[in-house]
């Protein structure tokens, strides 16, 4: 017969109390069991203060004898966040590709949601080098995090195949931020919380459609999980909606890293325009959307005269000259929505059997002066 949690939880503690300490790795062998599992049991059982537990090692709760049982006199099903209390402070450990633009507000959120639980977030970023990403995440599990928030540093289509299997080996709950996975891969049995960039893309092509204008012409970056995101959505908005692109996607880069690829996006847009091929642009994201627009009043387009366009991501939309129409996904509550999660995966009791969530957040369309919509509508 199958060992259960709880018989497993009383030989692991009857070992720990004899001993006074043990590492993770000899309970594995003492038990008879994966050094993962072991790690979830402790902790489990350290957060309930039956054990006390430092990064690759537990011990017996100090100041108490050999016949103290922590859990006597405790209501079933009290939660890990009560019987915490006195036993230290919950450490989250999150890894993310930037501090800066789009993950700022990501992080921003993770943190006052690990605040309002009463736990201390612990910050890594891998600037989107996604072969240093798992050196990291041990780095936050050796600075003692208890459960990871992730965001790998992926760029390509590739990245998750060649640099993500090992997600699925780290020995806390984790939670994948912003990040998809494809269907019947390891990866997608993880819980995860992302922005559903199909919908945002869709708002912007119905917007413009709506007011007058036929399919838009898509300029975007293909360097991130986000690009990429917004180059199959808008594939997927045109098929829901009945139209044909006018043109395939115009390729954006950085200005600043690659200026001559740059112009030359910009001079396939502004062709476009002038030989009446498209009237309007979605463009990801809000720097380059905001530096091709100065660029094309150069060259005679005017926006949203001549050119009515949507920038992705809302980032620093507003702050153009004529201030840009923007999808804007739910950063902050990505980062609070992954945070609460991973605070409910660490505080469930050990025998708790919740089932994995992918939670999808919608962005909403935030209206402005470059699409003309106050030039279009009543």
């Amino acid at each position: 017969m199958r060992e259960s949690a709880a018989e497993r939880h009383k030989r692991l503690l009857e070992l720990v109390r004899k001993r006074g300490s043990a590492r993770v790795s000899d309970l594995a062998g003492l038990l008879g069991v994966s050094p993962v599992t072991v790690r979830r049991d402790v902790e489990a059982l350290a957060g309930e203060g039956r054990l006390d537990r430092v990064h690759g090692s537990v011990s017996w709760p100090q100041g108490r004898g050999q016949g103290w049982e922590p859990w006597r006199g405790q209501a079933p099903g009290q939660g890990g966040a009560e019987r915490r209390a006195g036993g230290g402070e919950l450490v989250l450990g999150l890894l993310a590709p930037s501090a800066t633009y789009y993950f700022a507000e990501v992080i921003r959120g993770a943190h006052e949601a690990a605040a309002q639980a009463g736990a201390r977030l612990v910050l890594r970023i891998s600037d989107y080098r996604p072969e240093e990403d798992r050196s990291r995440a041990e780095g936050l599990l050796a600075a003692g995090a208890e459960g990871l928030l992730i965001a790998p540093g992926w760029r390509g289509p590739k990245d998750p195949a060649e640099h993500g299997d090992w997600l699925t080996e780290l020995p806390v709950p984790t939670v994948l931020l912003e990040r998809g996975a494809a269907p019947g891969s390891a990866l997608d049995g993880l819980d995860r919380v992302v922005s559903d960039h199909r919908h945002g893309v869709l708002l912007a092509v119905r917007h413009l459609v709506g007011l007058g204008h036929g399919a838009p012409l898509l300029v975007a970056r293909a360097d991130s999980p986000t690009a990429l995101a917004v180059r199959s959505g808008y594939v997927d908005a045109l098929d829901a909606l009945g139209l044909r692109a006018p043109r395939e996607a115009i390729d954006s880069v950085s200005a600043e890293q690659r200026p001559e690829d740059f112009e030359a996006a910009v001079r396939a847009l502004h062709t476009a325009v002038a030989s009446g091929q498209a009237t309007a642009a979605v463009v990801h994201n809000d720097v380059d959307a905001i530096q091709m627009v100065q660029r094309l009043a150069e060259l005679g387009v005017r926006v949203p005269q001549d050119l009515a366009l949507i920038a992705y991501d809302d980032e620093v939309a507003a702050l153009a000259d004529t201030p840009l129409t923007a999808v804007a996904p739910p950063k902050r509550a990505v980062g609070r929505q992954a945070a609460r999660l991973l605070v409910e995966r660490l505080t469930a009791g050990p025998d708790a059997d919740e089932p994995r969530r992918h939670l999808s957040l919608l962005p909403r369309l935030r209206v402005r002066a470059s699409c003309g919509a106050d030039q279009r509508t009543p």
